[in-house]
């Protein structure tokens, strides 16, 4: 099972209103590494997906494994 889905990662951008670009300066890749893989070109390598799932939370969302009812993704609460 893969860390990220191509689905969350674009749920996720979209969440934290982060263009491909933004994501990828956090995460230390090339933005063609984001496009690609949210474009179903190509998987993301572990070390890779591991960066960007680190910076999407860093972000303030929250990834939701898929279940019956499918992959997800929520903003974390802020602290009040």
């Amino acid at each position: 099972m893969p860390l990220l889905l191509a689905e969350q990662c674009r749920a996720a951008r979209g969440l934290l209103d982060w263009t491909q670009e933004e994501l990828a300066a956090r995460a230390d890749v090339s933005r063609s590494t984001i496009r690609d893989f949210e474009n179903g070109r190509h998987h993301l390598h572990s070390a890779t997906a591991l960066q960007v799932v680190a910076a999407l939370e860093r972000g303030g969302v929250v990834l939701i494994p898929p279940d019956e009812a499918g992959p997800g993704v929520r903003l974390r609460n802020p602290i009040a």
